[in-house]
């Protein structure tokens, strides 16, 4: 598991929920049943996204990734699971987002759960985000 010191100021915290923006729709590739829809979202920073699966406008899978760090949820199996990605690796693979895999962590990395809350909390006020954010309360 990777340990990282993800204490950030309050200015970079609102500089990366700020930062994030709405996918346009048809680049996310949907799933043909109705009332199932896709929503991503990437932020200025290289390996920042957060990425929402929903099925009749409630959240049915969400993931946050910043920095190599994932967090993850999944109405199947619904507790937070953090993990790492092979996006900060330097083979020629990882150069394609399609391409970027998860290695679940052992031990749930409660630190990086709340440094990922903290951002999603700058855009409370939207819908999705705050059905994300209710997540964490579970």
């Amino acid at each position: 598991m990777q340990q990282t010191n993800y204490k950030l100021d309050p200015q970079e915290i609102a500089y990366l929920g700020a930062s994030l923006r709405a996918i346009e729709q048809r680049f996310i590739k949907q799933r043909r049943q109705e009332g199932y829809k896709k929503i991503w979202f990437q932020g200025e920073e290289p390996y920042f996204d957060v990425f929402f699966e929903l099925a009749y406008d409630k959240i049915i899978w969400f993931q946050f990734t910043l920095r190599g760090k994932t967090v993850s949820w999944d109405i199947r199996k619904p507790e937070l699971q953090t993990g790492n990605t092979n996006e900060l690796c330097a083979d020629d693979v990882s150069f394609y987002a399609a391409s970027k895999t998860i290695e679940n962590d052992n031990h749930t990395d409660w630190e990086f759960i709340y440094l990922a809350k903290l951002i999603l909390e700058t855009r409370a006020e939207e819908e999705i985000f705050a059905q994300a954010l209710a997540l964490f309360n579970t």
